[in-house]
């Protein structure tokens, strides 16, 4: 008995119907669609995946579904490796073709990616995969980048499909609840919800009143969490596409009235101007997988593997390196799985200069922690912060300077490290230099109800420095430098041949 001809289209970071190439294409060819999402099991156990994308993946999926039902079929859902499930698949059914967004994710995607290609040829099943707005897959020339960019940003938005060909027959599958034992790498804290609705809900908040003080507040926690986007997560995990939201800024610039322009002008742009930031350090990822892992300039590696502290190590994850904003940042971002750019970048500077600990092992606690985990941009982000791409400036970050510029009165510090909440403000960036009867006064005894500093900022950033000033010595060091510029700068770098500190602020 011949069995029945289908399609599938593979949903990966892209949980959304709208502005979405493989579903519209789908939904106008004439067979039956079965949408699907696996829940790759082998995936969860990476030291990089954690409960809390799950619980973010979780109400997108469940707002799929209801999308898709909407559209004649329901999405399926599945466990188990992605070759496996369509093995299985192909056992009941005649696949003609799959259908997916281009993902430029981790080593671990990307092998997973090319397992399926070659069944795929040997099964004689077409398997497409489309670009993803603002990443250019088999880019032959960086300096292309930015055009190819632009022009994609600006077409249509591709249509939301009216109707799909359902295939009868088949069972939905359960999303695996957010407290799956399956599921490893818990968390304490919360999670922003996810949902194609929920994105829609915050685009219109940001842009009705919550954006009108975005470029001021963007550095200042705890305010921050309310006037950024907060976007990035639906981003990551695809709720919304990145061309749909410029299109959506671009229309609120155009509209504005005149009482409105002093206030918002000024805040779209800068928005606008960080989407296009977060393609390009994407871009980097999929031109050079290999970052994931190691070192952009390669004289680089090997510099902290061999010195990695676990002490140091627990006390920079847990917030108690003695350096009250530090602290507080990390147990902040640990607890709501966010916090703003330039807190992101200190807790990296301090693990890296002060600390000396290798980015490839602090940066999983970090994307176990980040609901809005892009690869791209986290690994990127994790070596400029540490020092080793050989074409960025170096950027440390003083502790207690970033504590009195963003939280002069310790507000949010005394939020996050209680043991520090009747510390007079005189003394709440530096409690260590309390003597020891305002240490009885005010019930905080450092090294006993609060650590002493884990070590001097001044000379570890010292130390650090010399270590790195030994490998700019070596012999070929700026060639090497000039070929990681011209694969992985941005065309303005490549012009100039400068080596500049651009900076993504997360949106």
């Amino acid at each position: 008995m011949p069995k029945n001809k289908i399609q599938i289209v593979w949903f990966k970071r892209d949980l959304r119907i709208t502005d979405h190439r493989p579903m519209f294409e789908a939904s106008i060819n004439s067979i039956p669609t079965l949408p699907i999402y696996i829940v790759e099991t082998d995936y969860w156990k990476q030291p990089f995946a954690s409960k809390r994308h799950w619980s973010f993946i979780h109400d997108s999926l469940t707002d799929l579904r209801k999308d898709l039902k909407n559209i004649g079929q329901s999405l399926i859902v599945r466990s188990g490796s992605v070759k496996k499930i369509f093995e299985e698949l192909s056992y009941r059914y005649n696949i003609i073709s799959i259908l997916s967004h281009e993902e430029t994710g981790n080593q671990w995607t990307y092998d997973r990616d090319k397992s399926l290609q070659n069944w795929c040829l040997l099964k004689y099943i077409s398997f497409t995969e489309f670009p993803s707005n603002g990443i250019v897959r088999r880019l032959k020339n960086r300096s292309e980048w930015s055009k190819i960019r632009n022009s994609r940003m600006k077409e249509k938005l591709v249509s939301t499909p009216i109707k799909l060909i359902p295939l009868i027959g088949i069972e939905e599958g359960i999303i695996p609840s957010k407290e799956d034992p399956v599921l490893e790498n818990n968390y304490k804290g919360i999670v922003q919800k996810g949902g194609r609705s929920e994105v829609l809900k915050i685009m219109e908040s940001f842009l009705s009143y919550r954006g009108k003080n975005y470029t001021y507040n963007i550095s200042k926690p705890g305010i921050s969490e309310q006037t950024c986007t907060r976007l990035s997560p639906h981003l990551t995990w695809g709720t919304i596409s990145s061309k749909e939201i410029l299109q959506l800024l671009n229309l609120k610039k155009r509209d504005l009235i005149e009482d409105e322009i002093k206030n918002w002008k000024k805040n779209l742009s800068s928005v606008i101007s960080r989407l296009s930031w977060r393609c390009h350090f994407i871009q980097k990822l999929e031109s050079q997988p290999a970052i994931e892992y190691s070192c952009m300039h390669s004289f680089y590696n090997g510099l902290r593997e061999n010195n990695f502290n676990i002490e140091y190590y627990n006390a920079w994850k847990n917030g108690l390196t003695g350096y009250p904003f530090v602290d507080a940042c990390m147990r902040s971002l640990n607890y709501n799985g966010w916090i703003t750019f330039r807190m992101r970048a200190m807790l990296v500077s301090f693990a890296s200069y002060d600390l000396w600990l290798d980015w490839r092992k602090t940066g999983h606690h970090l994307a176990q922690t980040f609901t809005d985990y892009e690869p791209g941009i986290h690994y990127s982000q994790l070596q400029m912060q540490s020092g080793v791409t050989g074409i960025n400036s170096l950027r440390i970050y003083n502790p207690v300077k970033q504590s009195i510029d963003h939280d002069p009165k310790g507000k949010f510090i005394k939020k996050w490290v209680p043991e520090l909440k009747k510390v007079p403000d005189i003394w709440i960036h530096e409690p260590w230099k309390m003597d020891f009867y305002t240490q009885q006064k005010n019930n905080c005894l450092i090294g006993k109800d609060y650590p002493k500093p884990i070590v001097d900022h001044s000379d570890a950033v010292k130390q650090a420095k010399s270590k790195l000033a030994l490998v700019l010595k070596k012999d070929s060091y700026r060639k090497v430098s000039k070929i990681v510029l011209n694969k992985l700068g941005s065309k303005r770098d490549n012009k100039t041949k400068k080596v500049t500190n651009n900076q993504l602020q997360l949106i």
